[in-house]
Parts: C-alpha cells; sequence; structure tokens
C-alpha cells in the first residue's frame, strides 16, 4: 500500500518547522527570552514590597527599615540588568540560527530553481522570484532572529501577567483582566480568520506585481527616455503603484474603527482600577495593604499595556511574513525535472528527435510548439534551422538540453534518451551562443571563465584569441581583469558576442546550439563573429538557428519548420530546386537584396 505523503506544515507551524533547523540555538533563545520576561516583572513586585514598607510606617517615618529599603532598591536593579542581558544572549542565539537558517535557505532556493525546468522561468517574472528570494526569505531571518524570541517571551508574559494580578488583590486583578479580554476579542474579530489570510495573500501579490513592473520599468528607462515619456506613460507600473496604493489604504480604512477600539480599551486600565478601587477601600480589612496593592495596579498598567503592544506587533509581523513563506512554498512545491535512476552517458554527438510533440503551459493553458517532428543531426555536421517567427525553431533548440521534458516521442544524443542522462552531464556536452547575451558584472578573465571553472590564464587567453576579442580585451583599463560594466567601461554588441563565443570555445562541449548571432551586427563585427564561428564548430555537432538565409547556404542539412511541424528538409540546392516553404522564404530574402531607398 503506498504511503500518503505528509502535508506541508502552514501559518506559524510551517515558520517554526523552518527555526528548527537550527533547533538548539531556537530552543535557548526562547529559554532565554521567556527568562528575560520574568525576571522584567520582579521589579513591580519589589516596588510593592517598598510601597507596603513606607505605607506601614506612614505615621512614623523613623521607624522605616532603611537597610531593607536598599535591598529592594538593589535586587530590582539586578532584576532589571539580568533581564537585559537575558534578552541580549536570548538576540546572539537567535540571529546565529537566523544566519544560518538564511543561508541554507537561500541555497536551497536558488539550487531548487535551478533544477526547475525553463518554462517555469519564463511564465514567472525575475522580479517576483527576485523580491522572494531577497525580501521573503529575508523576512524570515527577521522572523528567527527577532519577533521568534520575542513571540516567547510574549506567550509568556500572560502566564506571569495573569498570576502577579491575581496574586495581591483577585478583584482589582479581575478589574484589569476584563478591559484586557475584550481587548483580545476585538483584536481577533477586525485581525484574524480567513479575512486576514486573504489580505496578506492579495497584499503580497500587490507587492509583487509593483516589483514586476519596477523591474520592467527599470529595464525599459531607455526606451521611455527615448521617446520623451513620463512614468505615466509606462501604464503597466503606474497602474501597478495605484493599486497599491488603493488597496492598502481601503483595507487601513476598514480597520480604523477596530484599531481604534483596540487601542482605547487597552488604555482604559487606569479609568476603571481608580473607580474600583475607590469602591473596593470601603469595605478593606487591612487599608495599608489595600493601598499598597491599589498603588501597585497603578502602576502595573503602564507595563501590561506595553506588554500587550508588543505581543500585538509580533502577531501582525508573523502575518505577513507567513504569507511571504506560503509563496515559497508554492514554488517548492513545483516539481523539478525528474532525474534517471541510473544515468546513462554516450560516446555519440548525433542528435535524433524522434516523433516529438511538445506544448508550452501558459497560465494553464497548452499552447502547442511542436507536432512530430522526426529529423536526424549527424555529428560533425551542420544542421540549420529555418522557418518563420513561432515556427518553433527556438522550442527545438531548447529541447537539445532538456530545458523541457517533452510530452510525445524522444530526444536523443548519440541514441541515449536525453532522460536518461544526468543533468550535469546533459548540459556539459551542449555549449550554446544565443542572441541574447549575459555577461557576469565580473571581470573579463571570470566571464570567460564561466565556459570552464578550471581554466587556467592561458586557456582563457587562447580562447579570446580564437574568438576574435583578445585585441580589444588588450585596451581595456585592466586588461582581462577588467570588471564590466565598471568605471564606465561598457562593450558593444559585437564585443559582448565575441565574449560569449570565448565562453562556448572554452567550454569545448561536442555539441553547440547557435541562435545567430550575427542578425544585427555591423558589417566589421559580423565579419569576425562569423570568423570566432569557424573555431567554435570546428569538428562539433552544430544546430543553428538561422534568421538570414545567407548565412546557412552551406549547411549539410536545413530543416523547414512552419506552425511546429517539420515541412521540408535538405541541402540549400536541393530546396531551392522544388517548390515549397524554403523555396518562398528564399525567393523574398533575394529580393530585400535589392531593395533601396529612393
Amino acid at each position: 500500500m503506498e504511503k500518503t505523503k505528509p502535508a506541508r506544515k502552514a501559518g506559524l507551524a510551517r515558520l517554526l518547522e523552518i527555526a528548527g533547523a537550527k533547533r538548539g540555538l531556537v530552543t535557548a533563545a526562547c529559554v532565554l527570552s521567556v527568562l528575560s520576561t520574568v525576571a522584567s516583572f520582579i521589579p513591580f513586585v519589589l516596588i510593592y514590597r517598598i510601597i507596603a514598607e513606607l505605607l506601614r510606617h506612614a505615621g512614623d517615618l523613623s521607624r522605616i527599615d532603611g537597610p531593607l529599603l536598599l535591598n529592594y532598591g538593589w535586587q530590582a536593579l539586578l532584576a532589571m540588568v539580568g533581564s537585559f542581558a537575558l534578552m541580549y544572549a536570548a538576540i546572539i542565539c537567535s540571529h546565529v540560527a537566523a544566519f544560518q537558517i538564511l543561508y541554507q535557505l537561500k541555497l536551497a532556493f536558488t539550487r531548487h530553481l535551478a533544477a526547475l525546468p525553463l518554462g517555469f522561468h519564463t511564465a514567472n517574472s525575475s522580479g517576483k522570484l527576485r523580491k522572494m528570494l531577497d525580501e521573503n526569505i529575508e523576512k524570515i531571518e527577521g522572523f528567527i532572529a527577532h519577533q521568534l524570541p520575542d513571540l516567547a517571551g510574549s506567550m509568556a508574559a500572560p502566564a506571569a501577567l495573569v498570576a502577579l494580578l491575581l496574586y495581591f488583590d483577585w478583584r482589582l486583578g479581575l478589574t484589569c483582566l476584563a478591559p484586557l479580554l475584550a481587548a483580545f476579542v476585538v483584536q481577533a474579530v477586525a485581525f484574524g480568520g480567513s479575512r486576514s489570510k486573504q489580505f496578506m495573500d492579495r497584499y503580497q501579490s500587490h507587492l509583487e506585481e509593483m516589483n514586476n513592473s519596477a523591474v520592467e520599468y527599470v529595464r525599459g528607462i531607455s526606451v521611455v527616455k527615448a521617446f520623451n515619456q513620463t512614468v505615466f506613460s509606462f501604464r503597466k507600473f503606474y497602474d501597478a503603484i495605484m493599486a497599491y496604493k488603493d488597496f492598502a489604504l481601503k483595507y487601513t480604512f476598514s480597520m480604523r474603527e477596530a484599531y481604534v477600539a483596540f487601542i482605547v480599551i487597552l488604555n482604559s486600565l487606569f479609568v476603571l482600577v481608580i473607580p474600583a478601587g475607590i469602591l473596593l477601600s470601603r469595605s478593606a480589612g487591612d487599608y495599608t495593604k489595600f493601598v499598597s496593592s491599589f498603588l501597585f495596579y497603578l502602576i502595573f498598567c503602564g507595563a501590561i499595556t506595553a506588554t500587550v503592544m508588543k505581543l500585538l506587533y509580533v502577531s501582525s509581523s508573523g502575518r505577513m511574513i507567513v504569507s511571504g513563506v506560503d509563496r515559497l512554498d508554492q514554488i517548492f512545491a513545483v516539481p523539478p525535472l525528474p532525474l534517471a535512476a541510473n544515468p546513462r552517458t554516450t560516446p555519440g554527438h548525433d542528435i535524433a528527435f524522434e516523433q516529438v510533440s511538445f506544448a508550452y503551459n501558459l497560465n494553464g493553458a497548452e499552447v502547442e510548439a511542436l507536432k512530430d517532428v522526426s529529423f536526424r543531426a549527424e555529428a560533425g555536421k551542420v544542421t540549420a534551422l529555418v522557418g518563420p517567427s513561432g515556427s518553433g525553431k527556438s522550442t527545438v533548440a531548447h529541447l537539445i538540453p532538456r530545458f523541457w521534458d517533452v510530452q510525445e516521442g524522444a530526444v536523443k544524443i548519440g541514441g541515449v534518451d536525453i532522460r536518461a542522462m544526468d543533468p550535469d552531464y546533459l548540459l556539459s556536452k551542449v555549449s550554446f551562443v544565443f542572441q541574447d547575451v549575459f555577461l557576469f558584472k565580473q571581470s573579463i578573465l571570470e566571464n570567460i571563465r564561466v565556459g570552464d571553472r578550471n581554466a587556467t590564464r592561458e586557456q582563457i587567453s587562447a580562447a579570446a584569441r580564437a574568438a576574435q576579442c583578445h585585441e580589444f580585451i588588450l585596451k581595456l583599463p585592466q586588461g582581462y581583469d577588467t570588471v564590466i560594466g565598471s568605471r564606465g567601461v561598457h562593450l558593444s554588441g559585437g564585443e559582448r558576442q565575441r565574449l560569449v563565443i570565448a565562453r562556448a570555445i572554452l567550454k569545448n562541449a561536442p555539441i553547440i546550439v547557435l541562435d545567430e548571432a550575427t542578425a544585427f551586427a555591423d558589417p566589421e563585427n559580423e565579419y569576425l563573429i562569423q570568423r570566432a564561428f569557424k573555431e567554435l564548430v570546428k569538428d562539433k555537432t552544430v544546430i543553428i538557428i538561422a534568421h538570414r538565409l545567407s548565412t546557412i547556404r552551406s549547411a549539410d542539412q536545413i530543416l523547414v519548420l512552419d506552425g511546429g511541424r517539420l515541412v521540408q528538409k535538405g541541402t540549400h540546392a536541393q530546396l531551392t530546386a522544388e517548390a515549397g516553404k524554403y523555396q518562398t522564404m528564399w525567393e523574398s530574402y533575394a529580393k530585400t537584396l535589392s531593395w533601396a531607398i529612393s
């Protein structure tokens, strides 16, 4: 019988489960915080005793026991110092635990993101994931470092409060407890239950949308400036800000009456204690003792309010953090690409698509990208993919390194299904050069070294020479040690493209996937990039996505895609000789060569 997988915890239980990764430190922090809270109430007891001693000898002050009062004073001071010392020790323990958990959680989250199929990243914006990685996880660190010890102390405080309130005079104690209970009822009704959770979920959604729009706006600021637009014309960003503002104000105004009622009730202790004390004093047997208790409750009312407000703050912060954790768990719940139980390797480097069908999942809807595609790209030869936009060229290229899993059919390298290979092994077989160039804000040396982390400086230099970028690198302020983007160091599109080619040359993978990088290059850079390509593709299995048909005339095989289907395949000479999609595309391309501005 198959075992059912235990349900993932939620809410505070989930936060405590995360904190349990460093159980010893977290437990020590909570225990020390509780002891600190208990110690903070000791001075009030000593103040009561001082008041009692003063009232007992109010008629003859010379009979007051001065050393006893001084002793009480020293005890109160030591209790306060002890309370601060215990809280300091608690915070030290909680911070050490929090930073260790923060490191582990960020590492686990980034590793999980890396294991997810590329389709997940296309459906989820970088702004949303960045917010989760930075803000949501940082808030968990704040909860463990600060809120958790406070929570432990705040949970212990009510027990200590009730004990003290009922110990000296239970009647005055109940008078103080009545508004406290009323305040908690108001808080539970206004801020508790599903309504609060729905608010936090919508609040997080608005924050994520605003964050996504902000990232998009910053990335497109050059376009906004170029067309002399303002933020108001960038509607998505503006609308996200206004939607967040409207929601926050609406919720705040809806909670206005409840919050005011809570604060008023909480601060009404004096209003109830004073008349209650006056009424009870008439029947007091020991008037001196009663006055001592009455004065104690008047002094203690301020501490009660501060303690309850601290508990309110901790619970409010906890609700917001819980909502963020729920969103993190939604990402963790996304299954990574399945791994083979017994990974296989392959000596061959030919690529075969066998009746491959694939569809993207966009917002829950299946969008077909490939249908029953079959072909074989022989090792050591060049296979070009051509077709109109949306025909499936990039999808074919992305399925080779298993950025997604196919729904039907199989993709094989050297006769082995790529799903049977270890992902790291598979990626070691493939190098990519796409139009969208990404370089890290690191040195030129480290950017090229991405291709092989163990490469020496000499090997990196050799790869740069082969990629036709050695000369311009030497002209930079620090040569290979120049940091890209620092001190005004910016590279042209062609220079950046050649650095990526150097990275691929250094990797020296047997399979190369090229999304033709010369489509937007100037003639000089195109010539240099083409020379770099010749070095890159030597004796490799090459898959090239062609945008300009002239660049793939010498390809060993041309695959023509249209509407996700393979409609033609052959050499340039074969395809131009027969009626079909390629011939039409070639004729249209040839006509563009004669275009001129009159």
